[in-house]
């Protein structure tokens, strides 16, 4: 974890994991951290409250992380983040954010749908603020809170296509960290990217857990357990959307000849620490958190911020698919069709399963 030094952005992150933090620093009350930005002082400081399973979890938060770094090097702003708890209370969300505000932090970015009630009680109490949440858009929020969003529906559904014509069983898995209608956005759209293909390809679908426990999306015990049970009844193909989780579940692949992992939020066949896997990852659906971090950043420095919802689809390249070790390129033209049909509408793909 990371202190820092002058004004700062908060980033809260959280649709699937949170860990530590990769760079220099000493540790900070509350579970907060910040380092100082390289390219000098823009007279911003920006903060990233992680959601479970942290910096370094491979996927979400990491993805969350890169847009925080980008925006440390190029823009020059200063940065603090701050870890979230498995199983911590609302209470303990809420102390971090009023934290952070305390520290003088201004914008407050919340990467994540969990910390939805906690940003609009402490962005309510400081309007003064700005505040940006990562997944969720409730109509609630008061008018300083942004949200960014992400049609991962559409990704998925590009993932399912993919699935679908590699797998040689005609039967596929797909793994949910939490039961929560965001990873059901996931669900709904691999499923239909699956059976656009074959109609009667088979699908297996799993959650680790249910809210109130989030800690399906920092249990790799858990997802390893769950792709052992999808196949052990003849999946071939599996999907997690679980954070830190679907780590267990690329390896239970891994273990098993012939079969394949999609992965989720980062390139995870890129990651340094899932690298001994890279070659059974087909693909990962990308979701570009550090773009919509980034461009939140930015806007702020430009005196020009982003309010209301900006949402970032596959037209907008808010979400793709990893093309790393070159497994779907015999596929491309099918991809390439399929996302043609999204971006044109003549494709509606479905946000619930």
């Amino acid at each position: 974890m990371r202190r820092s030094t002058k004004l700062a952005a908060v980033v809260l992150s959280g649709s699937l994991g949170i860990a530590s933090l990769a760079a220099c620093g000493a540790k900070s009350t509350d579970d907060t951290t910040a380092s100082a930005g390289a390219s000098g002082d823009s007279g911003i400081k920006v903060g990233m409250a992680y959601d479970i399973g942290g910096r370094g979890d491979q996927s979400f938060n990491d993805s969350a992380a890169r847009g925080l770094d980008k925006a440390k090097a190029d823009l020059g702003v200063q940065i603090t983040e701050a870890d979230a708890k498995t199983g911590e209370a609302e209470a303990d969300k809420e102390t971090r954010l009023k934290s952070l505000v305390t520290g003088g932090y201004n914008p407050i970015i919340a990467v994540g749908f969990v910390y939805q009630s906690a940003v609009e009680k402490v962005a309510k109490d400081n309007p003064n603020v700005k505040f940006a949440i990562i997944d969720s858009a409730s109509s609630t929020q008061p008018a300083n809170v942004t949200s960014l969003t992400f049609s991962e529906q559409e990704g998925s559904y590009l993932a399912g296509v993919a699935a679908a014509n590699k797998s040689k069983a005609k039967h596929v898995g797909f793994i949910g960290g939490v039961q929560s209608e965001l990873i059901k956005k996931f669900e709904a759209g691999y499923v239909a990217g699956a059976k656009s293909v074959d109609p009667n390809i088979k699908v297996e679908t799993t959650y680790l857990t249910t809210p109130p426990d989030f800690s399906g999306f920092s249990s790799p015990d858990k997802g390893k357990e769950a792709a052992q049970g999808q196949l052990d009844k003849g999946a071939d193909v599996i999907y997690a959307a679980a954070g830190s989780s679907g780590s267990g579940s690329i390896e239970a692949v891994s273990n098993k000849p012939g079969t394949w992992a999609i992965g989720v939020d980062s390139d995870q066949a890129s990651q340094p620490a899932l690298s001994k896997y890279k070659n059974v990852i087909l693909t990962s659906m990308v979701k570009n958190v550090d773009t919509a971090v980034y461009t939140y950043i930015k806007s702020i420095k430009d005196n020009a911020p982003l309010t209301g919802v900006k949402n970032f689809d596959l037209k907008a390249q808010g979400v793709s698919l990893a093309t790393t070790g070159g497994h779907i390129d015999d596929i491309k033209a099918k991809l390439d069709a399929a996302t043609t049909a999204i971006t044109s509408g003549a494709t509606t793909v479905p946000t619930a399963p």
